[in-house]
């Protein structure tokens, strides 16, 4: 159920809001989450994405050409402003005083574009730990954490990290994206929120065309579409696709950072009814996603995987297709909708079960989309904004009585 806030007092029908988003990637990088949550934002406030800076030395010696664009949406079709710090505020370590001056600095000038613009209230929205900085930069009206990982990345569950929690409960409110983080770091400060990742469901469930690159592939088609990561399990893919020959195997992404799996993964590449489209825009991935037989999230089981709310996971279920995935936290519970498998023996009967006529009814699709439905990113991140003004609100009456 959406929250509503009320409007009638002096404080919100004057207000403008204005965000501050600190984050760890460029906004034209690989989509995570925040992209997603944070252009629409802008949608409903000022916000300003802050792009991490360079060092010196890329800005003044030797400086680097443009990245691509990876999977981008242009921000003007969010209304979302982009800062780049730029060579004058560059990222610095030594000498200490200095590299937090600019630190500080980057932030000032956020806050001031905002204020020029008119907010009354500025929020300063964190995605990382190591961001706990900028809470002594700026005074900010609110603050938020949002969790989308557990940025330890190990596969072994470690000790919360006392900055990390430090952070949590220093900060106005917390956002925490899967139910086994929220076990983990939800208790630490009253102001927490759970919001799932989410899916733009209109376009992953509103059916397009094929792409021409993947017509000539056979079916069925099992296919993974995001990043090749280490985090999957790759050798598991090599026995199914080598055990499997009249089954066609399509992964679309950009490769990642793999661990030790190149091997592998060249081996993978090697077989005959594998195919590695290479990465794609953010825009074509939904008809990627509906040119499948079978939608795959194969995560290999750990302590990582198990905090893990994966983006595709919705977006899979939007286009209605069938999906099967390891036996991650945030996945079990959909067993009715969603086939799961842990070893190479439960994945051969699980795609085969997709693959069925039961599996593939009129009912079955409509399931798999409702409960996508269900993740709508204008849906959530409308009750993170809805949050933030109650927050604004809560906070104003308190310094009000006081």
């Amino acid at each position: 159920m959406k929250m509503t806030v009320s409007q009638d007092t002096s404080s919100s029908q004057n207000r403008k809001i204005g965000v501050i988003a600190l984050v760890p990637d460029n906004w034209h990088g690989i989509w995570m989450p925040r992209h997603h949550v944070v252009g629409r934002l802008a949608r409903q406030f000022e916000v300003i994405w802050v792009e991490p800076a360079k060092g010196w030395r890329d800005y003044w010696l030797s400086p680097a050409p443009a990245k691509p664009n990876i999977q981008s949406i242009s921000p003007d079709e969010f209304g979302l402003t982009l800062y780049s710090p730029g060579r004058w505020l560059p990222e610095l370590y030594r000498p200490k005083w200095l590299a937090q001056w600019i630190k500080k600095q980057r932030l000032v000038q956020a806050e001031r574009t905002l204020r020029n613009r008119g907010c009354t209230d500025i929020v300063l929205y964190l995605w990382r730990p190591e961001f706990d900085w900028s809470l002594d930069a700026i005074h900010a009206d609110l603050t938020c954490y949002h969790i989308d990982d557990e940025y330890r990345f190990s596969t072994e569950d470690l000790p919360n990290d006392p900055r990390e929690i430090a952070l949590i409960k220093r900060v106005d409110q917390v956002i925490i994206h899967s139910r086994k983080l929220l076990e983990k770091k939800g208790s630490f400060n009253s102001q927490t929120m759970h919001v799932p990742n989410g899916v733009d469901y209109s376009a992953y469930a509103t059916p397009v065309a094929e792409p021409a690159d993947i017509s000539a592939i056979p079916h069925p088609r099992m296919g993974y579409v995001g990043v090749i990561k280490s985090q999957l399990d790759l050798a598991l893919l090599r026995q199914l696709a080598t055990q499997r020959p009249e089954w066609s195997f399509v992964l679309v992404g950009p490769q990642g950072y793999v661990g030790g799996k190149e091997t592998i993964l060249e081996e993978l590449g090697n077989l005959p009814n594998v195919h590695f489209m290479g990465n794609r825009q953010l825009a074509e991935l939904p008809a990627y996603m509906q040119a499948m037989d079978v939608c795959l999230m194969c995560y290999e089981v750990c302590d990582y995987t198990h905090f893990i709310y994966p983006l595709k996971l919705n977006e899979y279920l939007a286009t209605g297709r069938p999906v099967v995935c390891s036996p991650i936290d945030s996945v079990t519970p959909l067993g009715k909708i969603v086939g799961i498998a842990e070893n190479l023996q439960e994945w051969d009967s699980a795609l085969n079960n997709a693959l069925s006529a039961d599996k593939n009814t009129a009912e079955a699709v409509s399931a798999r989309q409702q409960q996508a439905l269900l993740h709508d990113w204008d849906y959530l991140v409308d009750q993170i904004a809805d949050q933030f003004r109650r927050r604004l609100d809560m906070e104003k009456n308190h310094h009000g009585q006081h």
